[in-house]
């Protein structure tokens, strides 16, 4: 009798509930399958689509990069999966990928997971449609002209300089990855905001601090309650609201001053009195917000890619310096750069592309199905989300050979065919393509510049584990030993 009830007790305890559990992850799969199109007689992806209404999200947050690799491995470049509470298509390789970046307005439209929609705002640059989105990409356009970014390169020295100065000034090591977001964040808010140097000193650390609990809950699950992942990243950005709308406000009242240079922000604002329109301090806000997290948080993911695969391959640092000196013999200032000289550094350039290859920042960009469409042999049904990976499809590019290798000099030849276009997108591609590259190249080869010239460094740890979330960082900061190096 003991037995029995032993048995009984163990049935309804432990093995019922893991058949219920069983039974209902087996009935979200069937009720998640049945929304393909019947119209349409090409099969959904393979994939799975993980618990019942959170999918696969859990697993993707803890693993990021290697949960990305092991479903490519399983299901192949094009596999269905659940994220962020939508049935999703995740998309990689060049062919594939080309589809969805072209096919903006026609298959498909640009949708971020509702948490980042919440958090940035509907109306930013990322998340507006139509007319509205060429407005404003029209408008940021105009403060990453040629002769804006021109204006910006002495902002960048100095601000550049007086961070090597210091990392060089410290006995003890540096964590590269908090640096680069506190020089980067510094960089951003003068440029793209007009903020003025005294204004980032006083509320620098606070700022930083609540744009990093924004970006790490930025991609989380669309759940406002006390603690969540949203409520944090909510709180955070009305902190950032907060600091910024004083600033926003002066320049709306100083805006129509004659200036020699208008920031990103200013151009927003005066575009939006040119068209008529009402000015929305939240719409302001929400821009300011996205302008600093597009400026900042990649470039300082990439200048830190970039110190620790030069740390690791020193034969790349001693091109670079060979490249710097030949340009100093022949007559280049690399104190007072330009756009020009700029231009002449083609291994740094290369550096940077190799750098975005294996380490692009961003992993991939979201958008939604308008329609049901195929998709190599595969049906996106409507209302789906598809992600297209960057990581992934820069991993399968056939144009790159012995990829895992650090070789910038694969750049100095341009590939003699289109089909490399969509093999190579750090940037993204398409009508949605980084409104800040060129910003970011000018930006990052001018740190290039200045640390090679001044710096010898060694990575404490070696080579990092890198992860993502929601750009990629080296999970141990990358701590480096920085001296001074002098030209022999």
């Amino acid at each position: 009798m003991a037995l029995s009830t032993l048995l009984a007790t163990f049935l309804c305890t432990i093995v019922l509930p893991i058949l219920l559990f069983l039974v209902a992850v087996k009935l979200w799969e069937v009720y998640m399958i049945r929304g393909r199109d019947p119209s349409c007689p090409s099969p959904l992806p393979p994939g799975s689509m993980g618990l019942p209404f959170i999918g696969e999200t859990l697993q993707l947050i803890l693993q990021r990069r290697k949960f990305l690799r092991m479903k490519r491995q399983k299901y192949g470049y094009i596999y269905r999966t659940h994220l962020f509470g939508n049935p999703t298509v995740r998309v990689a390789g060049a062919d594939n990928v080309r589809q969805i970046l072209l096919g903006e307005h026609r298959l498909v439209s640009v949708q971020w997971p509702a948490s980042v929609r919440t958090i940035l705002g509907s109306d930013t640059l990322s998340n507006v449609h139509g007319a509205q989105h060429k407005t404003k990409k029209k408008a940021i356009m105009r403060a990453f002209s040629r002769e804006a970014l021109e204006l910006y390169i002495p902002v960048i020295q100095e601000e550049v300089q007086a961070a090597v100065k210091e990392w060089l000034a410290k006995d003890s090591c540096v964590l590269v990855y908090p640096e680069m977001k506190r020089l980067m964040f510094r960089i951003a808010m003068r440029i793209l905001l007009g903020f003025e140097p005294e204004q980032i000193r006083t509320d620098e650390q606070q700022l930083v601090e609540a744009f990093e609990e924004m970006i790490k809950n930025l991609f989380s699950l669309p759940i406002d309650v006390p603690f969540s992942g949203l409520y944090r990243g909510l709180k955070a950005r009305n902190f950032i609201h907060s600091k910024i709308e004083e600033n926003i406000k002066k320049k709306v009242q100083e805006s129509d001053k004659e200036s020699k240079h208008r920031d990103a922000l200013q151009q927003l604002i005066d575009s939006s009195r040119k068209n008529g329109e009402a000015l929305s301090m939240q719409a302001i806000k929400e821009s300011a917000t996205e302008l600093l997290f597009g400026g900042h948080e990649t470039t300082a993911s990439t200048a830190t890619s970039l110190v620790m695969f030069l740390g690791l391959n020193p034969e790349a640092v001693d091109r670079l310096r060979q490249e710097l000196m030949e340009k100093e013999e022949q007559g280049m200032d690399l104190q007072n750069l330009n756009i020009e000289s700029l231009e002449q550094l083609k291994y740094t350039g290369c550096v940077i592309k190799e750098t975005l290859r294996i380490n692009p920042p961003v992993p991939g960009g979201f958008r939604v199905a308008l329609k049901t469409f195929e998709l190599n042999g595969y049906q996106i049904p409507k209302g789906w989300n598809v992600i297209y990976s960057i990581c992934d499809t820069h991993d399968v590019a056939e144009i790159f050979p012995n990829k895992e290798d650090f070789q910038p000099e694969r750049f100095m030849t341009k590939p003699s065919t289109d089909s490399s276009r969509f093999q190579y997108i750090p940037f993204g591609g398409g009508s949605r393509m980084c409104v800040g590259k060129e910003f970011a190249k000018v930006l990052l080869k001018i740190f290039l510049v200045e640390v090679v010239t001044k710096c010898h460094w060694t990575l404490l740890n070696g080579p990092p584990t890198m992860k993502t979330g929601p750009t990629v960082y080296p999970v141990d900061n990358l701590p480096t030993k920085f001296t001074s190096y002098v030209q022999n």
